[in-house]
């Protein structure tokens, strides 16, 4: 492991491609910052995968950027952050901060009414991480969730705010809405593409917590209270596919806001 310096960057890890909402939500809040980007594209789905698979993949990744001199740690996917945060942030080293808890706090914060919706992929849903979560500080607030598999796909294919993805949320919010949820949780990190789509879909009532957004928050208060910020200027942010699909550079682009131009492939076995 290579010693951080103030200058060290920030590593943001994801199974995929989502992670790069955070990515995106990074460079806006802490554009002083470095960042490398590291997305298991050859192994996703990591939700499809057993426990054990998912932890071992986590060890992988976070070696890999630990090798390249990280001083924090962003686990910017759901299945990871439900499964291995724990224990990684025990072993590491560097701070680690996964993307369920802040946006959780986020929604506790908002909420008017302790009724919160969370929508996912089948594998966050199923790990009931945010209900946990949501309840173990509120035990009497009702949480509702939804897995709403088809969203990935539609964001991958820049469908977002088309009336096929507005169709798609309409079924899938519309038992979350029957419960009279005051709050809804994005747990998945491609959901944020879906923003617009979905602030029409519920109406301007109702609470939408974009949890890539508070974890970059998370990132910056962490910072601010342990981890010494870098006086600047970041260096180009470098990415890192174990796998770069043809589809990558549009896909990257639509997530980021703005042109990748630093991608290297990556090995996470020995």
């Amino acid at each position: 492991m290579i010693e951080p310096t103030l200058s060290s960057p920030i590593g943001v890890f994801d199974s995929g491609l989502g992670g790069l909402t955070v990515v995106r939500s990074l460079l806006e809040d802490l554009p002083q910052e470095s960042l490398i980007y590291l997305g298991d594209t050859a192994r996703v789905p990591y939700g499809t995968k057993s426990r054990e698979a998912i932890f071992r993949f986590a060890e992988e990744g976070s070696a890999f950027l630990l090798g390249k001199g990280i001083k924090l740690m962003v686990l910017a996917c759901n299945t990871m952050s439900a499964t291995a945060l724990p224990e990684l942030a025990a072993r590491l080293g560097v701070p680690v901060v996964g993307v369920i808890d802040p946006g959780v706090e986020e929604a506790i914060r908002v909420s008017t009414g302790g009724r919160i919706g969370v929508i996912g992929t089948a594998a966050t849903i199923g790990s009931q991480a945010y209900r946990r979560s949501i309840q173990a500080r509120k035990p009497e607030w009702l949480v509702f969730s939804q897995a709403c598999p088809l969203f990935v796909p539609l964001v991958e294919e820049g469908w977002e705010e088309t009336e096929v993805a507005a169709m798609t949320a309409r079924h899938y919010l519309a038992p979350l809405l029957a419960q009279g949820i005051d709050t809804l949780v994005l747990g998945c990190t491609h959901y944020p593409l879906l923003l617009p789509t979905l602030r029409r879909v519920v109406g301007s009532d109702i609470r939408i917590v974009d949890s890539a957004t508070q974890t970059s928050r998370e990132v910056k208060n962490l910072l601010a209270r342990t981890v010494p910020e870098n006086p600047g200027p970041a260096s180009p942010m470098r990415c890192y596919l174990t796998d770069i699909p043809p589809s990558f550079i549009g896909v990257a682009d639509r997530f980021l806001g703005r042109p990748v131009t630093h991608v290297e492939r990556a090995s996470l076995t020995p």
